[in-house]
């Protein structure tokens, strides 16, 4: 008989609150994320700016907050001037990151718009070239962008049709600058020194802007935490943010491993956290530099390699690239991923879902076609509409399983967030066992709860089984039964291999 998973719930006992940037996603100008996906002129959903309004729908539907542009590897050859004015007379250009033709047609101001329509939720969240460019591009972006009027560049966006100003107050300073891959590599002396730069000038225009300081592109990299160390030592009164990348795949087929990810990713957060103290000590500071983990998801990244390696690629215009199409057990290490950032709310205050449409994402179109959720969609809208408030400090006492990466770890995982106005709770749990149902049991603290509101589920019998152009509806949410709350606990089941939203109110 299996054994039961429990833990406590307090309203005194709570980790910190969310941010809404912590359910952030990111538009880069890769394979169709852009082109064919959020932007089709002549579909025949397309607004006349050119957005498939299909698509706007379902990035309501999914909430995302802040969204990361133009990149990612993109953004280290980007050329911001290419991107702004009429859009017939914007250069073609080569994007050595992709190995793909960059036509320009999305732009500066397409983004702001796509933003604008999405909704007032939707924050733009702007990164700098740092790699082959520098800080007088940095602050002749941000001036034309944000400056209200009266000089060159301001006077020139007006000119091209925007007269308020985008007001873009997050920025990013480069992306993964310590990878050999990236365009315009730096050492992490060389990035740091460039970085504390373009902070100071960008701060000059606009003290109140918030910038994030590229950390390690992944925890894997040999100079992981050094990097950290060095740049923090430049840039700590400058920056507000570190950033964080991590992207999660089956490997070799042990999916056990794979179903535990987020033990490799709280354990990396709480590595930065540890890195980033450590510098503000020894500089005797008491500022608190916050995480943005603005990239993250299931990515089989082997496979793509693989492909890129059999089939490179001979300058198309936004070929399908790392097209991924996600799985049940995905959703679940997806949620897991989810679980994780909230557990550390109190330092990871933006964080961005790597990527919004067709490129590793919730959202599939098809060009002229339809566009429909992925299973990944699911825990995420969930999560970015219920996990709002305070996050209660969830200590689980649960059955292992064992892992060849990770040794012993819990088959339950999971957060709880409070809505400090209502009193609500949320419970997002994830069981990790592939063949067998997990028994739970939360006993209620100083919570005004009565009922359960829903016990929402992403599982199936199958767990390859995925939503498709042929089946967009194969994988849906479903009620759970038998969920009950009494005597001040809750007792539930949580599916095999499952994602569960409980709601208590």
């Amino acid at each position: 008989m299996t054994r039961t998973a429990r833990f406590t719930l307090d309203p005194a006992f709570t980790v910190g609150d969310v941010d809404p940037r912590l359910f952030g996603s990111f538009v880069e100008h890769l394979g169709r994320c852009v082109y064919d996906g959020i932007f089709e002129p002549g579909h025949p959903s397309a607004d006349e700016a050119g957005l498939r309004t299909d698509v706007l729908d379902l990035v309501r539907e999914l909430g995302v907050t802040a969204i990361r542009y133009p990149g990612g590897n993109f953004v280290s050859g980007y050329r911001w001037e290419d991107s702004v004015g009429p859009a017939d007379e914007r250069p073609r250009r080569l994007d050595l990151a992709w190995r793909s033709t960059e036509t320009n047609r999305f732009g500066l101001s397409e983004y702001i718009d796509f933003l604008r329509k999405v909704g007032p939720q939707a924050e733009p969240m702007l990164a700098v070239n740092l790699g082959t460019r520098g800080v007088q591009e940095a602050i002749q972006l941000q001036e034309y962008a944000n400056h209200p009027s009266g000089t060159e560049l301001s006077d020139r966006r007006v000119a091209h049709g925007d007269k308020d100003p985008f007001g873009i107050k997050l920025w990013c300073l480069g992306n993964e600058m310590d990878g050999p891959w990236q365009t315009g590599h730096k050492t992490a002396e060389e990035y740091g020194r460039i970085a504390a730069e373009t902070a100071r000038a960008m701060r000059q225009i606009d003290p109140s802007v918030e910038l994030v300081a590229c950390g390690s592109s992944s925890r894997a990299m040999p100079t992981f935490a050094a990097w950290e160390a060095t740049v923090l030592a430049e840039t700590y009164d400058l920056v507000d943010y570190v950033s964080l990348h991590a992207y999660y795949e089956e490997t070799d087929g042990d999916r056990d491993s794979f179903l535990a990810s987020a033990v490799d990713m709280e354990s990396f957060i709480e590595s930065v956290v540890a890195t980033c103290d450590h510098v503000g000590a020894r500089l005797k500071s008491t500022k608190k530099i916050n995480l943005s983990f603005d990239e993250w998801n299931v990515w089989y990244m082997n496979r793509f390699q693989k492909e890129a390696q059999e089939n490179p690629l001979d300058w198309p215009e936004a070929p399908r690239l790392l097209e991924d199409n996600y799985s049940v057990t995905d959703a679940v290490v997806f949620g897991s991923l989810l679980i994780a950032l909230l557990r550390h709310a109190d330092r990871v205050t933006v964080a961005c879902l790597a990527q919004l449409v067709n490129v590793i994402a919730p959202i599939m179109t098809e060009p002229g076609g339809p566009a429909w959720r992925q299973t990944t969609f699911f825990p995420f809208a969930q999560a970015a509409r219920h996990g709002r408030g305070q996050v209660l400090d969830v200590r689980v006492d649960s059955p292992t399983y064992g892992t060849a990466k990770y040794g012993e770890t819990d088959l339950l995982h999971a957060t709880a967030v409070r809505d400090p106005e209502t009193g609500a709770v949320t419970v997002f749990a994830v069981n990790r066992s592939q063949d067998a149902a997990l028994p739970l049991e939360v006993a209620l603290q100083g919570l005004e709860l009565t009922e359960v509101a829903e016990h929402q589920v992403v599982a199936d019998a199958d767990p390859e089984a995925r939503n498709t152009l042929a089946e967009p509806e194969r994988v849906v949410p479903h009620a759970a039964e038998g969920t009950e709350l009494a005597g001040g606990t809750l007792t539930a089941v949580l599916e095999p291999l499952s994602w569960n939203m409980i709601r208590l109110v």
